[in-house]
């Protein structure tokens, strides 16, 4: 199985790497321009989604945090409710999705607005979630669900016109061919060779049938930060997946490839978790964030006031669209598969500010100013000529001042969501005042933020 996982590798790599487009080092691989689709689209939904989600307690981490440092908690959480010699490969039976419905979800992401969903296909455990050649037994075809989740949720996805993502861990916590080379100061590269890259070419090129192949949108990789990319062989994978895989026009991919690699090489920047650069940005980026604020991965020990509430979602995603970054929520599913009701009535909420608001973020670039100077409660995009002033609590008296936009003779101001124009006038100085509705108006009253358009202001 090693020895065909090396052949096999190197039959992937092919010959056409002989004179790349894009050659194996990063001054080439970062020249290459970013798809377009990825800026256009804006919202994604993260799912974290594996063995992890069996015991369903402190996090995605919980094989680390038990068994790599040892926890008091997770071990007490052990003890209390498995038997002595439990270990964690006998969570993976359990890991049954008996109720996935990746049409269910794919419905509900598009509900939700998001134009792209990330997958975990394999977290720092190393349980794929594809029949992987390279994971003998530790795959969701071989035990647990016995199905090809990836290829499952990629094609319902496809059904619905949404982008597909699959994150990928370049590193298993407890992986003995990690572990060794690990030890050998990553001298030696069994690991990679024999696990990481041939899963990587498998992702892309998988192929079981030719109406299931995955071929990704985009590859968010994880698991980086221990090992140079001289180690993992990034940058000859990163251009044989510009040069001459399938998806080599229209792939995107993150910043996790080396230890040194967040914020400086790749393709668009996360940097790191819930990553708020507080400014704009000159290299497009993501913001990956979690309704859990406590995890990635599905709690049964979660309570209300650990999750995020829709106007703390609206806030994130209007300050990063307005900084030039992608937004991408995260939800963990049950081991059965199932998105918790709670988890569904955030994206839903989300869904419905974006089906009035959506203009304002969809396809949207930053404008020359990204907020109101004198609050973080207005927040800017534009589309062209047009300015979208996004706010996120009503003004008092209903009168929204606007101190950065200079109005002309011909400024119109609507509202999304509200028929007919709005009434404005030039204060003395910059900026105009645009007087709202009374209120809210319907079906919009309830929700966390409003925006409005300005047309012909500079």
């Amino acid at each position: 199985m090693a020895a065909g996982g090396v052949l096999w590798l190197a039959a992937a790599l092919g010959p056409g790497l002989a004179a790349p487009r894009y050659s194996p080092d990063w001054a080439s691989l970062d020249a290459r321009p970013l798809p377009a689709w990825f800026d256009q689209a804006k919202v994604g939904v993260f799912v974290h989604w594996g063995v992890f989600s069996v015991p369903a307690w402190g996090s995605e981490w919980f094989w680390w945090h038990w068994q790599g440092e040892h926890r008091a908690d997770y071990e007490r959480f052990m003890q209390q409710r498995f038997p002595p010699a439990a270990s964690y490969a006998d969570f993976a039976p359990h890991f049954t999705a008996y109720d996935f419905q990746p049409h269910e979800w794919a419905r509900l992401f598009q509900r939700a607005g998001a134009r792209y969903v990330v997958l975990t296909t394999k977290h720092h455990e190393g349980f794929t979630n594809w029949g992987s050649p390279v994971s003998w037994n530790w795959n969701s075809l071989d035990t647990g669900p016995h199905r090809d989740l990836v290829g499952e949720l990629g094609q319902a996805l496809r059904e619905n016109n949404i982008r597909y993502g699959l994150y990928h861990s370049l590193l298993e916590w407890f992986n003995p061919l990690y572990l060794s080379d690990k030890e050998s100061g990553f001298k030696t590269q069994n690991f990679v060779l024999k696990k990481t890259m041939p899963e990587l070419y498998d992702l892309v090129l998988n192929n079981v049938n030719l109406s299931a192949r995955y071929k990704p949108d985009l590859i968010w990789s994880d698991g980086d930060w221990e090992a140079p990319d001289s180690y993992w062989n990034s940058t000859s994978f990163l251009a044989w997946l510009y040069n001459n895989s399938p998806v080599k026009d229209t792939v995107v991919v993150n910043d996790r490839w080396c230890n040194n690699c967040s914020c400086h090489h790749g393709g668009f920047y996360n940097c790191a978790d819930k990553y708020k650069p507080g400014t704009l940005l000159a290299h497009k980026w993501e913001m990956c964030s979690s309704i859990d604020k406590i995890s990635w991965g599905y709690r049964s020990n979660m309570h209300i006031d650990e999750l995020m509430d829709v106007a703390s979602i609206i806030e994130e995603l209007v300050q990063t669209v307005s900084f030039g970054g992608n937004y991408l929520l995260n939800v963990g599913p049950t081991k059965e598969g199932v998105i918790v009701p709670i988890f569904q009535e955030r994206l839903l909420a989300l869904g419905r500010w974006l089906d009035t608001n959506g203009e304002a973020i969809y396809e949207s670039k930053p404008w020359r100013v990204q907020m109101e100077n004198s609050t973080d409660t207005v927040w800017y995009t534009s589309k062209g000529a047009v300015v979208y002033a996004i706010f996120l609590t009503w003004p008092q008296n209903s009168v929204l001042q606007l101190s950065v936009p200079t109005p002309s003779p011909a400024t119109q101001v609507t509202m999304l969501g509200f028929a007919g124009t709005l009434q404005w006038q030039q204060p003395p100085g910059e900026g105009l005042l645009v007087t709202l509705p009374d209120a809210p108006p319907s079906p919009v009253r309830s929700q966390p933020g409003w925006a409005v358009r300005l047309e012909g202001v500079k």
